[in-house]
C-alpha cells in the first residue's frame, strides 16, 4: 500500500482555498487527520469485492417522496429575512464578492 501524507502546507493551501483562517496547531492537526482519512480509504480499497453483488438501495423502500407543496407556516417573508442585511438591491443580499484572481494561483 502507497502511503500518502498531507503535509501541513497542502492544509494552508486547502485552507486558503475555502477562504478559511487556520492557526498553526489546526494546521497540524488536519495534516494528521487528513492522512489518517486517505489511510482509512486506502485501505477499503484493498478490501476484494468481487463477489460482493452491487447494491444501490437496502432498506427495501421505493419512491419515498412528499408532494412538492409550499408550507406558508414555514415561509420567511422577505422583509424579515432582508432586515438585517448590510447592502440589499432590488429585494436581494449583496455580498463581496468570495473568489479574486489569487485563487486561480493556488489550483
Amino acid at each position: 500500500m502507497h502511503t500518502v501524507t498531507v503535509t501541513p502546507d497542502e492544509v494552508k493551501k486547502i485552507g486558503k482555498l475555502a477562504n478559511l483562517k487556520l492557526q498553526d496547531n489546526e494546521v497540524n492537526l488536519f495534516a494528521e487527520q487528513f492522512t489518517k482519512t486517505i489511510e482509512v480509504v486506502n485501505h477499503l480499497n484493498e478490501i476484494d469485492t468481487n463477489n460482493v453483488n452491487a447494491t444501490y438501495q437496502v432498506n427495501g423502500l421505493s419512491n419515498v417522496t412528499r408532494a412538492d407543496e409550499v408550507d406558508m407556516t414555514r415561509v420567511l417573508p422577505q422583509s424579515s429575512a432582508l432586515r438585517e442585511a448590510k447592502k440589499t438591491h432590488h429585494g436581494f443580499f449583496v455580498v463581496e464578492r468570495l473568489i479574486d484572481s489569487d485563487a486561480e494561483e493556488l489550483i
